[in-house]
């Protein structure tokens, strides 16, 4: 069938593999053409077999899934990217967007809706899950998130993050258990779309959540 669609699952897995083929095998305009367990034998398989559609995941060993899409795009043009991941964290979404997945959906979506992201994926139409557009429309409107969306508390714990201080030291500092504290960096860091600690101590010094070295 000329219009039959080729696809490679990649996913560390083996029972979401299974499970996907199961899904895909059913569809007489769709057929699996191989399946891979890391981002390494996905750039190998899709620069040998070069198919139409990858689903792909995101968190495997060796080679991580980001990393496969940027190789088989740029290896392969013709190859549509979708994502299917567990996981809608910025410091995921945005990398693998903007490596050249065309969709991104999440291992809650219901079967018929990976099905349509790959049938849509081959037309050169992209999917993307509700959590996951909201994010992307809101980094392309430039909505970007802003400090009055933390408690007093976050504040707190950012300024101490800032400042350098491990979450033993903002515990001690602030009286709270450690896991209380990890609670608030991870809400800190999601709330305002930050990868990592890194990122939060540069956001609150551009704020001046705490002085620079000069200003003090």
């Amino acid at each position: 069938m000329d219009e039959t669609i080729s696809v490679l699952i990649v996913d560390d897995h083996p029972v979401v593999r299974q499970g996907l083929r199961q899904l895909m095998e059913v569809q007489p305009d769709i057929i699996v053409i191989a399946e891979a367990e890391n981002g390494e034998d996905a750039i190998k398989l899709a620069g040998e077999m070069l198919p139409d559609v990858v689903l792909m995941d995101l968190m495997m060993p060796d080679v991580n899934g980001v990393d496969a899409t940027r190789e088989i795009r740029a290896a392969s043009p013709h190859t549509q990217v979708v994502v299917l991941t567990s996981h809608h964290e910025d410091a995921l979404v945005f990398p693998a967007i903007k490596a050249g997945a065309l969709s991104y959906l999440l291992k809650s979506s219901l079967p018929d809706e990976v099905l349509d992201a790959v049938r849509a994926a081959s037309r050169g139409e992209a999917r993307l899950h509700s959590r996951v557009a909201k994010r992307l429309m809101q980094e392309v409107s430039g909505d970007a998130p802003s400090l009055d969306m933390l408690t007093g508390r976050e504040l707190e714990v950012l300024g101490l993050i800032a400042r350098g201080n491990s979450n033993q030291e903002i515990a001690t500092e602030l009286t709270l258990s450690e896991k209380t504290v990890k609670t608030h960096v991870s809400n800190i860091l999601s709330k305002l779309q930050l990868a990592d600690r890194t990122q939060a101590a540069i956001y609150a010094l551009k704020q001046r959540i705490v002085p620079l070295d000069d200003e003090e």
